[in-house]
């Protein structure tokens, strides 16, 4: 489909909600009118109205295109070269609240945007201050967790897992959450267009059988949970059983929790020394 522009015969300037519509469903956008409505709050002026269709007809995720992806309630910035967080993950946000509700230290891994970070601390912040810290080992992701993390306070370090974060945080974090890369190397081909071809292979590349980060993960945690506290992350049903046994070899006293209407699946390791 040739570029929309304002000045092009076949689209009049400025470009209606119908026409977005229409160019959005001849692309193949199954929620075009949503979507539609989404990109011309976000646009500013009539030539940003069509670039912006532009990029989403050629494939770019919406959420790249208007600049936010939706968060457990929360407006998310995300920007190209960075994953996009996935509304399933809120499942894992849901149980680390439940299991450790008066958390003070919260360490977000492989953080990505901060969508998880933000929302554990939006969660936890009117029952008391807290401490939130992030990483991620890709500089494009650390310096869009900064602006998400910012309005909570947070701290946003760049390296490989626990080499980013301080060593004073050592025994002291309630709760470890890691939204670790779990598609098996061999799958990542597979993935749909928009993760494949626009979110970075480091975010999605989990190894041989998906479970290399997930393993480094769990193997240091409990040299960095506080007595009770939890790690939590998410992976998939087929590699539920595998991750489990991950947890149990570290000392972590696991379990399985499963959404089935998200389709998320996340193992929790408690800490008991």
């Amino acid at each position: 489909m040739p570029p929309l522009s304002p000045s092009s015969p076949a689209s009049p300037s400025p470009l209606s909600r119908d026409d977005v519509v229409a160019a959005l469903r001849a692309a193949g956008c199954v929620f075009a009118e949503d979507e539609a409505r989404l990109i011309l709050a976000a646009a500013r002026t009539p030539d940003e109205l069509a670039a912006m269709v532009d990029r989403r007809i050629a494939g770019l995720p919406l959420e790249l295109v208007v600049g936010w992806a939706e968060f457990r309630g929360l407006r998310i910035a995300v920007e190209p070269g960075v994953f996009v967080p996935r509304r399933r993950t809120e499942f894992l946000v849901e149980q680390a609240l439940a299991l450790a509700p008066e958390a003070s230290v919260v360490v977000d891994l492989c953080c990505g945007s901060g969508a998880v970070g933000a929302a554990l601390a939006a969660g936890l912040g009117p029952r008391g201050p807290i401490e939130l810290h992030a990483a991620d080992i890709d500089p494009a992701a650390v310096r869009c967790a900064r602006r998400n993390v910012a309005p909570f306070g947070g701290h946003v370090h760049t390296g490989d897992l626990y080499e980013a974060l301080p060593g004073g945080l050592r025994g002291r974090v309630g709760i470890l959450a890691a939204n670790v890369p779990y598609v098996p190397t061999g799958e990542v081909g597979l993935l749909p267009a928009e993760a494949r071809d626009h979110e970075p292979r480091v975010a999605l590349d989990g190894g041989p059988d998906g479970l290399d980060v997930l393993r480094r993960v769990a193997a240091e945690a409990p040299r960095w949970l506080a007595p009770g506290g939890c790690l939590l992350i998410e992976t998939s049903e087929r590699q539920a059983p595998a991750a489990l046994e991950a947890f149990t070899g570290s000392g972590l006293t696991a379990d399985l929790v499963v959404s089935e209407e998200r389709y998320a699946n996340v193992v929790i390791g408690l800490h008991r020394p």
